[in-house]
């Protein structure tokens, strides 16, 4: 059974955009306060690791797309700067990705 979302790549564009916003939400309220208050740091490793492959993926993804669909520069470089905001993918998927 195939996901329909996998088969365009903007449908890949927007799962890894959740995933990454998801991880860079993860990381700030739950490993950064594990790290800092419990003194937990593996999970900032854990986390953090995962976050960097995932906003690695999600950057490639917006350039791939961004030539494949001839967005403006406006767009495709402020799909680039909102994955720097927490919520910012999210928020380029309603707005930007749909």
């Amino acid at each position: 059974m195939q996901l329909p979302l996998l088969g365009s790549l903007l449908g890949r564009l927007r799962i890894v955009g959740f995933l990454e916003g998801l991880s860079f939400l993860l990381l700030l309220g739950v490993a950064m306060p594990l790290k800092y208050f419990v003194g937990v740091p593996q999970v900032v490793r854990i986390l953090g690791m995962a976050h960097g492959l995932l906003f690695v993926v999600y950057v490639v993804l917006v350039i791939q797309a961004s030539l494949k669909f001839n967005w403006s520069l406006q767009k495709g470089f402020g799909a680039l700067v909102v994955a720097l905001l927490p919520f910012g993918p999210f928020w380029a998927d309603k707005n930007l990705f749909r």
